[in-house]
């Protein structure tokens, strides 16, 4: 891939950066060394994320035309590709509301539970599983009203919990997540197809792990509540207190002879845009995949070591050389502070670091997120330059005032710096790249 040249075209060299990481994980390009051989029995697709739509146009171009494959996968509005959209395939796919579950995401839900009765030793199940799965694959626990669970995610999102702590929540509280599907499809031989979005890659966390047993409790899913004063409805609380809702664990019958196959991880995309870096002549390197916490104090980090860079250039003074590119990936979080402000996780990060760098000659930030959508916006994310304050100043905004009422895409939006590259059909999480020249 080609990129624009850094000194010359800063922006346009992270946006292809960016570009890079997103292609890695494109489901078309991977997934194909993943697929298993076709059964005795029959093939039934399964599956929920972002990037279902995009991992299910791939399986059915790939999969043999005389072997039969049928199934269905739920993903995010406007996230089918328009060529499989015009054309349908062999897999269905249905579309639900994320990040909070909707009618369409239960539906679909209990249509996939459905598909499950029946199945055979020689047949298999194949999951497409993605980030997102958690919101769209909705289906609460027994005796759990609907709209419960839509207000515990609400809550959830707006808490400042880590991603891990959500579907911990989650799963105890689903009827069909943290392992339940595959238990379900027993006793076919069931594939996993993971495309991750959450720090270390762990199976049972990506989509509230719908497929893999869970080794989180109960117990551990009340005390995440009450550590961030999530209020429960009664029926929610006597599940969980009583154990009614506990998840199906390591070692369970159920699991034996399956398989989970990791396609695309965050490490991997940010290894693509470290590559296109140094390929063009650019140091590159990658502080972390799994970087966690409050968005804007991530962001204030990234901006200390950039100006480091900036300012002393070369080692030993600093621990990178310059021109250099500085990336990250993870998932960063919200604690929401002010209703009325737009904005999520990458572009408050962006507001934060922006404000950390103080106007700094020589760095440019680019911040978004692989699957484009950035919390509930229609951005990734955006793109911050050395004068973004100035050009704030001259506009009679104040940045603070911003960050203060979660205000960072309204902030962006009038310094015409959003990252609006429309629906990737992907997701490996957050993408930061600041660069030093």
């Amino acid at each position: 891939m080609n990129s624009p040249a850094p000194l010359a075209e800063p922006l346009g060299f992270l946006r292809a950066l960016y570009a890079a990481a997103v292609s890695r994980a494109l489901p078309a390009d991977v997934i194909g060394a993943h697929l298993p051989s076709p059964p005795r029995g029959r093939t039934l697709v399964l599956g929920a994320g972002k990037a279902g739509g995009a991992m299910a146009a791939a399986v059915d171009a790939l999969w043999p035309a005389g072997a039969p494959i049928s199934g269905l996968v739920v993903t995010r509005y406007d996230h089918v590709p328009p060529a499989y959209r015009a054309r349908p395939g062999r897999i269905e796919v249905v579309e639900a509301r994320h990040p909070v579950p909707d009618e369409a995401g239960r539906q679909a839900a209990q249509r996939i539970v459905a598909l499950t009765r029946g199945l055979t030793a020689d047949d298999l199940v194949l999951c497409l599983i993605s980030g997102g799965g958690s919101a769209l694959l909705a289906l609460p626990a027994e005796g759990l009203a609907f709209d419960d669970k839509q207000a515990i995610n609400r809550a959830l999102l707006n808490s400042g919990a880590a991603i891990d702590e959500m579907n911990t929540v989650r799963k105890h509280l689903s009827a069909i997540k943290g392992g339940r599907l595959a238990a379900m499809c027993a006793p076919a031989r069931v594939v996993t197809l993971l495309i991750s979005d959450v720090p270390g890659d762990e199976p049972s966390v990506i989509a509230s792990g719908p497929t893999v047993p869970d080794a989180s409790t109960c117990a551990d899913a009340l005390a995440i509540l009450a550590r961030y004063g999530i209020d429960i409805p009664a029926a929610a609380r006597t599940g969980l207190e009583s154990g009614a809702f506990e998840t199906p664990k390591p070692g369970d019958a159920r699991f034996a002879g399956h398989e989970v196959r990791m396609i695309a991880t965050p490490q991997q995309s940010l290894e693509a845009a470290a590559e296109l870096a140094r390929a063009a002549g650019i140091a590159a390197y990658i502080l972390s995949d799994e970087i966690e916490g409050e968005s804007r104090e991530v962001g204030k980090v990234h901006a200390a070591l950039a100006r480091a860079v900036a300012r002393r250039g070369q080692p030993p003074a600093a621990p990178f050389r310059r021109p250099c590119v500085i990336l990250s990936g993870g998932e960063t979080t919200v604690t929401v502070r002010s209703k009325g402000g737009r904005g999520g996780r990458a572009s408050e990060f962006l507001l934060g670091c922006t404000i950390a760098l103080q106007g700094q000659p020589g760095v440019w930030a680019l911040a978004a997120d692989t699957d484009c959508i950035d919390g509930i916006e229609d951005n990734a994310g955006a793109v911050a330059t050395p004068d973004s304050l100035a050009r704030a100043a001259a506009l009679g905004l104040k940045p603070a005032d911003f960050l203060d009422r979660n205000d960072a895409y309204n902030f962006f939006h009038a310094l015409g710096d959003l990252v609006v590259p429309g629906p990737t059909f992907t997701n490996v999480n957050d993408f930061r790249a600041l660069l030093v020249l």
